[in-house]
């Protein structure tokens, strides 16, 4: 006889605990969302109301040319702005994110077993960690979403450590996508008046972590979230997406695609990667960057990947708002603080749309 989904304590063993995950659960035949799953309203995407975000991909390639000012504008408006942006001609090989796709969903494809050695609470490595959700130990209602999570320290270590079936691809990917995540924040930090040489750029992306994450079908994706409401804790997010879509931004500002408050669809284009701000990124600019709000929808009709790459700064380096700034502006917005305690702070909570810059805000400001 199988787990009772009906009941929270059973449900929660075997997806959880068991490392069963959300694709377990599914293949076990599932056919409704388990009580524990069903989002409040407020926190439902609504698919058919939301809109998609038409903005054309920049071309990276023009980055090295005699358009590198043009491009940069670009990049700068969309920071600016949405906070999500695409890229095309960005250096990573196209057939090498169509092997990740194919990797991600052979991984989790694998007996649970296999994947659950890689729980936190047993892991061999913490550079390893296969989970379900965000924090389920905190959350009202948990995600539809499986992961693997890989932490980058140095090849030798990803070698050793990260799991055998998803190593190479995964390490290929990080290596070909640091040189245009270092491009992109040279653009960002320039445009503050930041000098190239500054070390202060390094070490904003100084940790990295490639995640692939699983989506599996789900009975009713009205009722349900992949990921809920959040922005990214680090500088800049890389993601690949697959060709089934369902990432959500919330727009912050009125602009020519949207209001104020409005979800916007980011669709899938072949080839391209999706690149969002991070919340460092919003504190260092003194609020002219903005860390993206975005979540994630289900599907009834195929299961997803998506994987992402984190760039984030050194552990004991401080974050606050670039000085020459707070002097522009009259006020800083955000205090100083060490990101290793933004860091403890934000894998603390359930996510809460943008709730975790909270923790930075200046009392002071609006």
């Amino acid at each position: 006889m199988g787990p009772s989904f009906d009941d929270g304590t059973s449900l929660y063993n075997f997806v959880v605990r068991d490392g069963n995950g959300v694709k377990g659960m599914v293949d076990s035949g599932l056919t409704t969302v388990p009580a524990a799953y069903m989002q409040p309203p407020r926190e439902r995407i609504d698919k058919e109301s939301a809109r998609k975000h038409e903005q054309p991909p920049i071309d990276l390639s023009r980055l090295d040319g005699p358009e590198h000012d043009e491009v940069a504008v670009e990049i700068v408006r969309a920071a600016e702005t949405l906070g999500f942006f695409q890229v095309i001609n960005h250096g990573v090989p196209v057939d090498l994110l169509e092997s990740l796709k194919d990797t991600a969903n052979k991984f989790f494809g694998l007996p649970p077993e296999q994947k659950a050695v890689y729980r936190s609470e047993v892991s061999p490595t913490p550079l390893v960690k296969y989970g379900t959700s965000f924090v389920p130990e905190k959350e009202a209602a948990l995600e539809w979403k499986d992961y693997i999570s890989l932490q980058y320290v140095n090849d030798a270590e990803a070698l050793q450590h990260w799991p055998i079936e998803i190593r190479d691809v995964a390490l290929e990917y990080l290596r070909t996508s640091i040189k245009m995540v270092r491009k992109l924040l040279e653009v960002l930090m320039v445009n503050l008046g930041m000098k190239l040489v500054d070390p202060k750029i390094d070490a904003l992306i100084d940790k990295k972590m490639v995640n692939m994450n699983f989506y599996p079908t789900c009975p009713n994706p009205d009722l349900t979230v992949g990921v809920g409401r959040h922005s990214d804790m680090g500088t800049i997010t890389v993601l690949l997406q697959d060709g089934i879509g369902g990432l959500y931004v919330k727009i912050e500002e009125d602009m020519r695609f949207g209001k104020k408050g409005e979800w916007v669809e980011i669709p899938p284009i072949p080839g391209a990667l999706v690149i969002n701000v991070g919340d460092m990124l919003q504190v260092l600019s003194n609020k002219r960057y903005k860390s993206a709000e975005h979540r994630v929808r289900t599907t009834n009709t195929t299961s997803r990947v998506s994987i992402p790459i984190f760039t984030i700064p050194k552990l004991t380096e401080k974050i606050a708002p670039l000085p020459h700034l707070v002097e522009k502006d009259g006020i800083a917005h955000y205090r100083e603080f060490m990101f290793a305690d933004y860091m403890k702070n934000f894998f603390g909570n359930a996510h809460e749309g943008k709730k975790s810059l909270d923790f930075a805000k200046n009392v002071n400001s609006s």
